[in-house]
C-alpha cells in the first residue's frame, strides 16, 4: 500500500472506507507517525531484495540529544540462520551469482 510519503510499503495499512482514516505502520505498530514514512529504510529495502526467507525488525530511535526520530531496521535470514548486514543485498546464500558472475577470464 502507499505509504503518506509516496512510495510503496507492504508495512503499511490504511483504511480509507467509508470516511475512515486508519492509518499504521505494522513494522514499528507502537511509535508509528506518518512523518517517519520520508526517511524509513523500508520501501528501498523491500525494492532492491524481496528475498522471502528474510525478516525485517524496525525501531525507532532518537537522534542526538533526543531531537529526530528515525526507523533503525535490522534483517534476520531464516534460510540461512545469520543476521543480514546488507538487506538490500541479502545474506548471499538465497540468491547465489550465476557463474557469468563469478568467474574470472
Amino acid at each position: 500500500m502507499r505509504t503518506p510519503a509516496g512510495t510503496e510499503c507492504r508495512y503499511f495499512y490504511g483504511n480509507y472506507y467509508r470516511g475512515r482514516h486508519t492509518e499504521e505502520c505494522r513494522l514499528i505498530a507502537q511509535d508509528w507517525k506518518p512523518e517517519l514514512c520520508k526517511s524509513c529504510p523500508v520501501p528501498g529495502i523491500l525494492r532492491a531484495n524481496s528475498c522471502p526467507t528474510m525478516v525485517l525488525e524496525g525501531v525507532v530511535k532518537r537522534g542526538f540529544l533526543g531531537l529526530g526520530r528515525q526507523v533503525k531496521i535490522t534483517a534476520y535470514c531464516t534460510k540461512s540462520a545469520q543476521v543480514v548486514a546488507e538487506p538490500q543485498v541479502g545474506c548471499g546464500q538465497c540468491h547465489p551469482l550465476p557463474p557469468v558472475f563469478t568467474e574470472k577470464s
